[in-house]
């Protein structure tokens, strides 16, 4: 958003009437009071806010909701796309919205929102973050794929205004990312646009090129599309198929995409027109496909059966591909009416206003029963690079459809190979695979299987899966049973490991106790189970003296006496002599570190020169040293200079949904990176729970794992460093 020296007048009040007469025009029954609040509430909000087109900032939201009205959705959408961006650029947050429009529109909202997190955590790690909760969002309440899906198509048709590096950084995202998400929900209107707009940014030579060679023969396909229907009408009003016409030309990146990959000019892609062929029922479709070749003779390896066998996001149609007159190729695509509505709104039909009953909400569960899988999958996924690759495999690749050798067809994304096969099966299945055979010839591996492959999986009577695997399969359904068993297999071998190196040092120190009488001693040392324990010690985390000392003390020998006193001379001389940090050219300095910003290994650190306190460490991005009165000559370079086992203390914010067990799950998480806690605070406010924690971290990795831990804790929305002077939170 910027502030333009000279703003465009825009009749926001009139674009507000014109929506609510398209939703009153298809939903009488739609809410109008709680519609208009909507709208003065964001209107408000944004208040002297505008775009770099010189519009006032809502206009962004308002079309937004157009578009979501042009799918003939609910109030409750049409609100979250007017309030979308409020909690990000207004002084409102998420529990405002919550408490005026219910907890629906607020989770919308939230799903929209871009993530925040604390100022250590790279780029690449924020924006996977930002995927990741978008995904859960959408599998929770999928309406909030529409609104980010029209979001991002208004930011592409504005997208001129912007610099030309970030038009490219945002045409590549939304080719990479939203265009596929619209198809993968079936949006087919939204993904055209995106792919279109996102082409003519990041290639406007090649658009350019293909936009004026299709103007060019639009009249000669009009003219063909009126010699072919007439006959073909005719024939099935003959037969009894009651049906519409209507044609379409190709989207400009499709045309493009075909001339690509067939190394094709413009001249020689057939198919520039689609001919949709819409009739009553589902019986309807195969007998004007017959109707159609009795015609139009079709090309045989050019006919594709949608209605037996759907694509994953719903679509459903038959297409065939025919010869007409002059030589020419044209693609005819049969379906029903409630099919074509689907192919045009793919998850948006779902909540389209119906005549006497609301929304449809029917087979919804099963569209977004893949979301919520895929996520379960991907919750052990710790590489934000990994997240982003496995998300695009699994959500935005095409499919393949293969068989296994009693005929059955399965659905894999392109690229899957014969062990993504195997595990699609079932997970014992690729456990215990150790070959393949495709159409009868043993492959690999690695094979990339095509369309129509027969695949026969070789297994063992014991399974004998490879860490190795992981750099094998595609998809996400592989690697999560895969690191599922590698984590159980590797883990019991830990504790039986461990249970034999305790056996033997337990009879070395002479301690008549068997291993499983070590319970207590496994809780004293923090450990809920024996077995937890033991994989410890079976791991080198834990040496199996320090287990044994605790049941029978030994005592110590003088000679052993003297070399530990020494020992501890020599710790207690090199804690006093490492603080942490060393100052650039002194020695022997007080350090502190300061409260306001609580640096730690892996922050950039800046020294302040103080009286009688030293050299105080503060964070380089703390709001302390834009003080006006620091003065230069009192800033310091320090660098980081920790011992191994040196501790330092960060507070953090835990924004979360209020439920019962929450401080219990948080906790747990806390004690599974092995974290201490130094106190901790409460507090909610209707719903929503703050927690403050204190725990001891020992440089910046290790925050990170811990904040990626809490972020896995069900309800958490946030977890956020402290900082003074920034609202009690870093930036």
């Amino acid at each position: 958003m910027s502030n333009p020296p000279e703003s465009k007048a825009v009749d926001l009040q009139g674009m507000m009437e014109d929506l609510w007469a398209r939703v009153r025009a298809y939903n009488p029954q739609a809410d109008e009071d709680k519609l208009w609040f909507g709208f003065r509430f964001a209107m408000a909000a944004h208040e002297g806010q505008f775009r770099r087109s010189g519009q006032p900032y809502f206009v962004h939201a308002m079309t937004v909701a157009s578009i979501l009205a042009d799918l003939r959705l609910d109030v409750d959408t049409l609100i979250a796309a007017m309030v979308h961006d409020v909690v990000e650029d207004t002084d409102f947050g998420l529990e405002d919205i919550r408490q005026r429009f219910g907890k629906d529109v607020a989770h919308m909202v939230d799903g929209v929102t871009k993530m925040s997190g604390i100022r250590a955590v790279s780029p690449e790690a924020r924006k996977a973050e930002t995927y990741r909760k978008l995904v859960l969002a959408i599998a929770q309440d999928p309406r909030t794929v529409l609104i980010k899906l029209a979001d991002r198509l208004h930011n592409m048709r504005t997208i001129s205004f912007l610099a030309p590096d970030r038009q490219t950084d945002i045409a590549q995202e939304t080719m990479d990312v939203y265009a596929p998400l619209a198809n993968r929900f079936g949006i087919a209107k939204i993904k055209w646009e995106l792919e279109d707009l996102a082409f003519k940014v990041l290639q406007p030579e090649r658009y350019f090129e293909v936009e004026a060679g299709i103007h060019q023969t639009r009249a000669e396909r009009e003219r063909l599309i009126e010699r072919l229907v007439e006959p073909l009408r005719t024939q099935l009003q003959d037969a009894g198929v009651p049906c519409r016409f209507s044609g379409r030309a190709k989207h400009f990146y499709s045309i493009y995409r075909k001339m690509k990959a067939q190394d094709i000019g413009l001249d020689r892609v057939f198919d520039q027109l689609a001919l949709r062929l819409v009739v009553g029922t589902k019986a309807d479709c195969y007998h004007a496909l017959g109707v159609l070749h009795s015609v139009y003779p079709p090309l045989a390896d050019r006919i594709k059966d949608y209605i037996a066998m759907p694509k994953p996001n719903g679509y459903q149609s038959i297409h065939s591909t025919v010869r007409v007159p002059g030589g020419k190729y044209i693609e005819v695509q049969i379906r029903t009416e409630e099919m074509h509505e689907r192919c045009e709104l793919g998850i948006a039909a779902h909540w389209r206003y119906k005549e006497g009953g609301g929304a449809d909400r029917a087979d919804l569960a099963d569209m977004v029963k893949w979301l919520r899988q895929i996520m379960e999958w991907e919750e052990d996924v710790d590489d934000p690079r990994e997240f982003m690759e496995n998300v695009k495999v699994d959500f935005f690749r095409d499919e393949v459809f293969v068989l296994s050798p009693g005929g059955d067809v399965f659905q894999l994304p392109r690229g899957a190979n014969p062990l993504d096969f195997a595990f699609r099966i079932h997970s014992e299945v690729g456990f215990r695979c150790v070959g393949a055979k495709v159409n009868g010839r043993i492959v690999t591996l690695r094979h990339e299987l095509q369309n129509g492959d027969t695949v026969e999986i070789l297994t063992s009577k014991t399974p004998a899966p490879s860490a190795s695997w992981l750099e094998v399969v595609k998809t996400s359904r592989a690697k999560h049973h895969l690191r599922r068993w590698l984590k159980i297999s590797q883990y019991d071998e830990s504790v039986q490991l461990g249970r034999e190196i305790m056996e033997r040092e337990l009879r070395r120190a002479k301690v008549n106790m068997r291993v499983d009488e070590l319970v207590e001693v496994a809780q004293q040392m923090g450990y809920n189970e024996l077995d937890k324990l033991l994989a410890a010690v079976g791991n080198g985390e834990v040496t199996p003296g320090k287990v044994s000392t605790r049941v029978t003390p030994r005592q110590e020998s003088p000679a052993e006496k003297v070399l530990h006193r020494g020992r501890d001379l020599v710790d207690t001389l090199r804690r006093r002599s490492t603080t942490g940090v060393r100052v650039a050219g002194v020695d022997n300095l007080m350090v502190s570190y300061a409260r306001c910003c609580q640096p730690i290994p892996g922050d950039s650190i800046v020294g302040v020169i103080t009286r009688g306190r030293g050299v105080s460490v503060h964070r380089a991005g703390c709001s302390n040293l834009g003080d006006p009165n620091l003065s230069a000559d009192r800033l310091i370079d320090v660098v980081w200079d920790t011992a191994p086992d040196q501790t330092f203390m960060v507070k953090l914010i835990i924004i979360a949904n209020d439920r019962n067990n929450l401080l219990k799950d948080i906790s747990n998480s806390l004690s599974l990176t092995n974290t201490n806690i130094a106190s901790g605070e409460f507090s909610s406010e209707d719903d929503l729970a703050r927690v403050t924690m204190v725990v001891e971290v020992r440089n910046l990795n290790n925050l990170e794992k811990i904040v990626k831990s809490l972020l896995k804790v069900t309800g958490v929305q946030g977890v956020e460093r402290y900082q003074l002077g920034t609202g009690g939170r870093s930036s």
